[in-house]
């Protein structure tokens, strides 16, 4: 059958939307412009670790292997009191060696740099940067990007595909050329502050990822590198504003750190406060436009579902642009891809996410292994191999093969069958 030729427009360069470009471009029709308002990659503290769905995702787009060399494979996670005492733990989360999609650490900045590389080595990809979106033109058989490029570089122009991604984040301007300000859901009463630190966890008895439960102290703390450099998320009161944040930020760390140190006693890399979401938009399709990742959807950042969510979004629109493209599947399937991954986002990717959320900030430790049914699951995996299996498997819940509504044959024309 032969490949039909499509001009594919994605606004976002974040991890989400280079991944999209890279499944793309395995493609020899599609031809992938990227655009992003900025000069580069995000290199601001954020999320860092892959679950094994987003890790299935990046190793169709051919990433893997480098993501490996520079990233590392955690081994415990285990949930804490403030005094640093353990409740209960997964060991060997990351489910090395005996699953190869094991979860990875990488943080993201890192990453961003690493996707680049690969696409700077495909043809079939242009990435344009300080190109700044402000409307899109859905037409019947095209769809146009306005970009403000500045007075320096000619003003507005525009950019024509078949199809635009909005893969632009969590105040995507694709979204609101389709929605204005709707974003259904809701933003808690909460701030989140991320930072980046070494500091020996490791001497006062810390896993590779630690979840510590408070009602005022609660934090993350998870080794992000090999040279030990770790991600300190905690819950800081709403009323500061961001100077005062990182003014407390000392305070903060000598109070709820185990060691309780003092500024000298560990180097600080980054600070940065965020409010925190849970919110849907009204559709991921609209026309010839598509929403994906934060743009699509947002979460808040306990259990690590919007940076996977987000990669297993583009995995599976990937495989709805690449079967228009082949012909095995028509435009319809633009719209099941909206709808299973709205469906996702509402039953799983939102209640396992507010879960996580509360289960640090407003569970009573002391009660976690009676109240909490998930961390009651999480005690009963350590000493049951099926119940361990369950909870592995459990990893695999937000993907879906959109694979499945291609026309029967696609096997036969050299597809690789593989789930994503």
């Amino acid at each position: 059958m032969p490949l039909k030729h499509s001009q594919v427009i994605i606004v976002g360069a974040g991890p989400s939307g280079l991944v999209l470009s890279l499944l793309l471009a395995k493609v020899p029709s599609i031809r992938v412009t990227l655009i992003d308002a900025a000069s580069q990659v995000d290199d601001r503290p954020r999320a860092a670790h892959y679950a094994p769905s987003a890790i299935r995702v990046l190793a169709s787009a051919g990433v893997l292997p480098d993501i490996r060399d520079r990233g590392l494979i955690p081994g415990n996670m285990t949930w804490r009191n403030i005094k640093g005492e353990a409740i209960t733990s997964i060991k060997n989360v990351s489910q090395h060696p005996y699953n190869p999609e094991a979860l990875t650490v990488l943080p993201l900045g890192m990453l961003g740099k690493l996707l680049l590389e690969h696409v700077a080595r495909q043809s079939n990809i242009e990435v344009r940067w300080n190109a700044k979106v402000v409307d899109v033109i859905d037409g019947d058989k095209k769809v146009q990007a306005v970009i403000d490029r500045g007075a320096k570089h000619g003003g507005n122009e525009q950019v024509e595909g078949d199809y635009l991604v909005g893969c632009d984040g969590a105040t995507s301007r694709v979204r609101r050329t389709l929605f204005g300000s709707s974003f259904p859901g809701k933003t808690w009463d909460a701030q989140i502050v991320a930072t980046n630190v070494y500091y020996p966890f490791e001497k006062f008895g810390y896993d590779d990822v630690n979840f510590v439960i408070d009602p005022v102290d609660y934090y993350l703390a998870a080794k992000l590198t090999t040279d030990g450099l770790w991600r300190v998320s905690y819950g800081e009161d709403t009323s500061l504003n961001p100077e005062q944040v990182i003014a407390h930020q000392p305070a903060k760390y000598e109070r709820m750190l185990p060691g309780n140190p003092k500024p000298g006693s560990y180097k600080l890399m980054n600070v940065g406060p965020y409010r925190i979401h849970q919110r849907c938009a009204p559709s991921f399709r609209v026309g010839r436009v598509l929403l994906a990742a934060d743009a699509a959807h947002l979460c808040n950042p306990f259990g690590g579902l919007g940076l996977t969510g987000g990669l297993v979004d583009v995995g599976g629109l990937a495989q709805c642009l690449e079967g228009i493209a082949r012909g095995f599947a028509g435009d319809g399937i633009l719209d099941l891809y909206s709808s299973v991954r709205r469906n996702i986002w509402a039953t799983i990717i939102d209640p396992i996410s507010s879960e996580n959320f509360l289960r640090v900030s407003a569970t009573d430790p002391e009660k976690a292994l009676t109240d909490d049914s998930f961390l009651v699951m999480v005690d009963e995996a350590g000493k049951d191999a099926e119940k361990r299996r369950i909870l592995d498997e459990g990893a695999y819940d937000i993907c879906h093969d959109f694979r499945q509504y291609w026309k029967e044959g696609y096997l036969e024309a050299g597809q690789k069958e593989a789930k994503l």
